[in-house]
């Protein structure tokens, strides 16, 4: 079937443009809790660990063992998401990890947890965070309309931020000092109602591709394994905007690999207060969520993220430059909301482009290779914090300003998202 084929799935009636109607607000009500679970869920899992071995080693273990998932479940994830109710994938995720944080609570109730059963949890957390974050993000397409994803992606991008930075952290360290199973079965609560409300979405939500999931002869998941990459490639707007943001991911994860270390032992920003110092990163963020639709309706997408993607990297190479705590704290502001001006748009972009029935599959391919590079680039800002811990800022920043610089004219020439009808899509594989 070509893929600029119109499909013909159940439409939602128009709400006013001024809302996103009611089916996103049970995405996003659905979002902000299940966000909480996570919250929750990143801030315990090192807690717990230190609890369970004073080995530096194994502590560490945890981040990596989070990550891993993303490598090797990203695009078998995508395969299931173009194959099934995308609601279905949803609730599956959602029950999921509230089954495993109930187990975590019950091990850790009956002191029966391990640093092992730990990294086996977290490593099944990962897992079906990749078909959350895939479903999430497939779904908002179908019943938002392109004219309003950017709003619609900045009030998930902005509710995720709230909770995982202002409400997750200091809630889960709070209630750790009380028991350690308060917080995780307030972590299981937040995914049992994003769990019950994935079953109260429209049709619509379930996804273009099972409209007409009869009309081609089925395929074999193996073979759909390239599907999104072969799109990307073949996708004259898609590959470089790929391979410039996965370019950009490696220098910006080099960059800031060592931050902790910046701030504490060069801008000397006392170890108590260091949590309260990456909260200014939050509000940036917070801020970038806010003015992300804005910019657009007045500048256009396309200009919006090209000085984004200039204007983080640069914010990153200053504060290498000016080490001190007034100017590094609204540097990192800066840098955090371009960052998130910059997802919402690619995220926006991405979704009005590319069809419903291969949205699962794209995603993952794009998350596979750009999240795949980052532990790269973290090694090599280590490498380069053993010269000075202001240099991964100063060589990783610069660099991204450079690949910023050449793909300036490129992302300028980007659509909106509405005004992507226009963009040539190549054929299907």
């Amino acid at each position: 079937m070509p893929l600029g084929r119109r499909d013909r799935s159940p439409r939602l009636p128009r709400p006013p443009r001024d809302r996103l109607g009611p089916a996103f607000t049970n995405v996003f009500t659905a979002n902000l809790s299940s966000s909480l679970g996570d919250g929750v869920a990143r801030v315990a899992a090192p807690l717990l660990a230190v609890r369970l071995t004073d080995d530096p080693v194994l502590v560490s273990g945890i981040a990596a063992v989070a990550l891993l998932p993303w490598l090797f479940f990203a695009i078998p994830a995508g395969i299931l998401l173009d194959r099934i109710d995308r609601r279905h994938a949803l609730a599956l995720a959602n029950g999921v990890r509230t089954l495993l944080a109930l187990g975590l609570v019950a091990l850790a109730w009956t002191d029966t947890l391990t640093i092992w059963s730990l990294y086996a949890v977290v490593f099944l957390y990962g897992a079906f965070e990749t078909v959350y974050d895939g479903a999430i993000r497939a779904v908002v397409p179908s019943i938002v309309r392109p004219a309003d994803l950017p709003r619609g992606n900045s009030r998930i991008e902005a509710g995720e931020i709230t909770v995982q930075n202002f409400l997750s952290a200091p809630l889960t360290s709070a209630l750790f000092a009380i028991a350690v199973v308060v917080p995780l079965g307030v972590g299981a609560l937040g995914y049992a109602v994003a769990f019950v409300l994935a079953f109260f979405l429209p049709a619509a939500a379930a996804g273009e591709h099972r409209t007409h999931a009869s009309d081609d002869a089925p395929v074999r998941w193996y073979r759909q394994v390239a599907d999104g990459f072969r799109y990307i490639w073949a996708h004259p707007m898609l590959r470089p905007l790929w391979l410039l943001s996965t370019v950009v991911g490696l220098c910006f994860s080099a960059a800031t690999a060592t931050l902790v270390l910046f701030v504490l032992d060069r801008l000397g920003v006392p170890e108590a207060w260091f949590g309260a110092f990456m909260l200014v990163g939050a509000v940036g963020s917070l801020l970038g969520a806010a003015a992300a639709s804005p910019l657009k309706e007045r500048f256009r997408s396309g200009p919006v993220m090209a000085v984004a993607n200039l204007f983080t990297p640069a914010a990153l190479v200053v504060m290498g430059l000016v080490p001190v705590v007034p100017v590094a704290a609204v540097l990192l502001a800066l840098s955090f909301g371009g960052t998130t001006v910059w997802n919402i748009h690619v995220m926006s972009l991405r979704q009005a482009v590319i069809p419903s029935r291969l949205l699962g599959r794209v995603h993952g391919t794009w998350r596979t290779l750009l999240w795949g590079v980052m532990p790269l680039g973290a090694f090599l800002g280590g490498l380069l914090a053993r010269i000075d811990l202001t240099t991964p800022l100063v060589v990783g920043g610069g660099l991204a300003v450079v690949v910023g610089l050449v793909g300036f004219r490129f992302l300028a020439g980007l659509p909106n998202p509405e005004d992507v009808g226009a963009t040539p899509r190549p054929e299907s594989t």
